[in-house]
């Protein structure tokens, strides 16, 4: 017995029977060795850290564009919450950490450069069915790898296509919208968990809002700090879940469901949705617009760009130019966008 096979035995004993057991994953979409050390969901979570897609998430919006304090959360900084969150839940229900961790950090992998705004322009201008969980799970089933893509387990990657949520419900009733295992569920709920508590701290910080502004029902419920939110949010969930014959039933109290669903319909009507932060979206649109369209009309360059982010074998299935520059849009940095939009529309000195 390898070493893998010792810890899969061992996970028998102390997962939870509603959490999902690393040897009876779905397996792989193309079938390949086991590893001797590393259980299937430890390999997934290994690829996904190294993938170039990951790396690139530091220098993507979260909610403020192109941050210029070193204290302002990025896409990068968002996974890692969302992944500490997650796992904290998956460890106080018992639930498969590995397989938490794996979807939590792969869950932003397809984000475009500037946040939201970035995945409405490619909604206006590529396709109204593009969404950043579709594309998260193209980057890692297609694009990364030099267009092999990483080969993940089929609970990460459906845990990766489930966890967006729009402004739809935090815990879902539709079956079609939950993952198929606790763990993708977690996550969904660890997402929300994080934003609300980072965006909240951000948007104090810039001096979009004032803490003062803050409904008093959601400080008194959930807490002042970022911390005793956070531990609000998941001794809540966490205590608050039951089982129903076969099922584990992840669910909050009344009370603070109802004060998460009004601190994000706060935040998306005096952050989001500010003058301040929605012109400079209106920005962002207008340049990732005119690259999409420079990129299809212009053939050298394009290819040119995507040797330099190392995306020149993306199109191995023989996707429409369309798909392509959508695939080289959304997995651009800010910086990279904004340098790139400098290159090609702003003069150059001569002499």
């Amino acid at each position: 017995m390898n070493i893998r096979e010792e810890f899969e035995k061992r996970e028998k004993g102390f997962i939870s029977p509603f959490g999902c057991l690393s040897a009876e994953s779905r397996g792989r979409m193309k079938k390949e060795d086991t590893c001797p050390i590393r259980t299937a969901f430890q390999v997934d979570r290994d690829r996904i850290v190294y993938s170039n897609a990951f790396r690139r998430l530091k220098y993507k919006t979260q909610v403020f564009l192109s941050p210029l304090g070193d204290e302002y959360r990025t896409r990068l900084t968002h996974t890692i919450e969302v992944s500490e969150i997650a796992r904290t839940i998956a460890r106080a229900m018992r639930l498969n950490e590995d397989l938490t961790e794996a979807i939590a950090l792969a869950h932003d992998l397809g984000h475009t450069p500037f946040g939201h705004g970035g995945e409405i322009i490619l909604k206006e201008i590529y396709s109204p069915d593009f969404s950043h969980n579709k594309q998260s799970l193209r980057v890692v089933d297609v694009l990364e790898n030099n267009g092999q893509g990483l080969n993940l387990t089929h609970e990460v990657r459906d845990g990766i296509l489930k966890h967006a949520k729009g402004y739809g419900k935090i815990i879902p009733d539709d079956p079609n919208e939950q993952a198929v295992t606790i763990e993708g569920n977690v996550v969904r709920i660890a997402d929300i968990m994080a934003y609300l508590n980072h965006d909240l701290d951000d948007a104090i910080r810039s001096g979009v809002i004032s803490r003062s502004q803050v409904p008093d029902s959601c400080v008194k419920i959930l807490g002042h700090t970022h911390s005793e939110r956070a531990n609000s949010m998941i001794k809540d969930l966490v205590f608050s879940t039951t089982v129903r014959g076969d099922n584990l039933c992840l669910q909050m109290s009344d009370e603070v469901y109802s004060a998460m669903n009004e601190l994000r319909q706060f935040l998306y009507e005096n952050v989001y949705r500010s003058p301040r932060v929605h012109g400079e979206f209106v920005k962002a649109k207008k340049i990732l617009s005119e690259l999409y369209t420079s990129c299809l009309e212009n053939e050298k360059m394009f290819q040119r760009e995507l040797k330099t982010m190392q995306m020149e074998s993306c199109n191995h299935d023989n996707q429409p130019n369309e798909r392509i520059v959508c695939d080289f849009i959304a997995s651009m940095t800010d910086r990279y966008a904004l340098d790139l939009y400098s290159r090609i529309f702003f003069p150059s000195p001569q002499f």
